[in-house]
């Protein structure tokens, strides 16, 4: 058999790919990313979606040739199913169709079970940490009303970005892909998206259409992205809503008519959310995380405070309300419409400061030397060894880290080791039904001298 193809560009030999050979498989361990790990006879590893731990299945490839370190498969037959196993309650989702969930096949409480194990894993990989040294219980909670029977699916998606094909139809992006699975139902979106009717309309010209409900009021929206010359449609929906679009030569986001933003609602605060603007998707996310960040802190009168990647203000809010009136916080944030949300929603905290630009350059130009605690909420990346630095040195009491992503999370905690540092509990919280994400809040606490 010709395992090499020659390149016509370079003249060179390729590996030949092995995109749909098909292997018979046992599956083991999950893995980081919404699959399972599984190797084939000559020892080749796969990372296998549409599958669960203990299976055997036949997988297929779908990215990666001869000489790749991994190959990347879909769970195209089950030969033996877990006791986990479900049949997928969504008609679009599967091998070949919408990359939005990982985890439709698996028992609500088996997904849980599937994250923590991701959790684990990662601290101990990338911080050495046992669950019960970063003082965890090992259980991943769901989100209040989230807690539904085998079969049935939550409906919390507050934010759904649609991919609109070249014929104006509505689908969703398939997994790693461009291609487009063609929907007339999103399960997991909530209520308020749904009741929109984005998915029964046809949206000529348009490359995205991005719909958002907010939960701390009746606000819709809905961010328009035309194709190269198109046109914005005449945009009629089932519900009020207001309309924005996105210039195709900035990137910016100009509002069309109504509001250019919606109102969220968490910690008995009001907050404006601006176009592009940072919330959480699940309706129930935001005070379950104000409520774990408060809990782990305990802020006092009279503590300073840090509030950073801080989005539209919900943490420095949170903080500003309980520190009284000779305590102070500092916001720091990079997006400028996020930066000027914060600072329209935080307006009547006196003590409260919002500052504009990245943590790593701004931080350091403030002359802060010391405060009392740290909240960072920082992107899917992380905050990295030179910010985790940064913080260190300031000597907060306590620090909370929530973080989206568990790889990351468990990087940097080993970075707060290293500067003296402990986690003195962990928590996590499934607020992406159906996928493999999850949220973490970490609090850490500098190292009792001695111990």
């Amino acid at each position: 058999m010709q395992n090499e193809s020659t390149s016509p560009q370079t003249g060179e030999t390729e590996p030949e790919s092995l995109v749909g050979r098909e292997y018979e498989v046992e599956v083991g361990p999950v893995a980081h990313g919404g699959h399972c790990i599984a190797r084939t006879d000559e020892g080749r590893v796969l990372f296998v979606r549409h599958t669960l731990p203990g299976e055997k299945v036949v997988a297929r490839i779908t990215d990666g040739s001869e000489d790749s370190r991994f190959l990347r498969a879909d769970a195209v037959e089950i030969i033996d199913a877990s006791k986990d196993r479900v049949p997928a309650p969504c008609p679009f989702a599967g091998p070949g169709k919408c990359g939005g969930c990982d985890w439709q096949h698996a028992k609500p409480g088996a997904q849980r079970r599937l994250k923590g194990e991701v959790i684990a894993e990662q601290l101990q990989r990338l911080a050495g940490l046992t669950p019960e040294e970063a003082g965890w219980d090992g259980t991943v909670m769901p989100a209040e009303g989230d807690k539904l029977p085998a079969g049935e699916v939550p409906a919390w998606r507050t934010r759904v970005q649609y991919a609109i094909d070249e014929d104006g139809r509505v689908g969703l992006r398939k997994h790693r892909s461009h291609d487009i699975e063609i929907i007339d139902h999103c399960m997991i979106a909530a209520p308020g998206v749904s009741e929109l009717g984005v998915e029964q309309q046809d949206w000529p010209r348009m490359a995205t259409v991005e719909a958002i409900a907010a939960t701390g009021s009746h606000d819709r929206q809905v961010i328009l992205t035309p194709r190269p010359g198109g046109r914005l449609p005449l945009v009629e929906l089932d519900k009020p809503v207001s309309v924005l679009r996105v210039d195709e030569r900035d990137g910016g986001v100009h509002r069309v008519h109504g509001r250019g933003f919606v109102r969220e609602r968490a910690d008995d605060r009001t907050y404006r959310v601006g176009s592009g603007g940072f919330w959480q998707v699940h309706p129930q996310a935001a005070n379950t995380l104000v409520r774990a960040v408060m809990q782990g802190l305990l802020p006092r009168k009279n503590d300073t405070a840090l509030d950073l990647y801080c989005g539209v203000g919900l943490f420095a809010g949170a903080i500003g309300q309980r520190i009284g009136e000779k305590g102070a916080v500092l916001g720091i944030e990079s997006g400028k419409r996020a930066v000027e949300d914060a600072r329209h929603n935080l307006a009547d905290l006196d003590r409260v400061r919002i500052e504009h630009g990245k943590v790593d350059q701004v931080l350091p130009r403030t002359g802060i030397t010391e405060c009392d605690l740290i909240v960072l909420d920082p992107p899917r990346a992380g905050a990295g060894k030179s910010t985790v630095k940064q913080l260190v040195s300031l000597g907060a009491r306590r620090i909370a880290y929530v973080a989206c992503d568990p790889a990351a999370l468990a990087r940097d905690i080993s970075y707060f080791a290293e500067g003296g540092y402990r986690v003195r509990t962990l928590r996590a919280f499934d607020l992406f039904p159906m996928t493999h994400h999850v949220e973490c809040v970490a609090i850490l606490e500098p190292v009792a001298k001695g111990a």
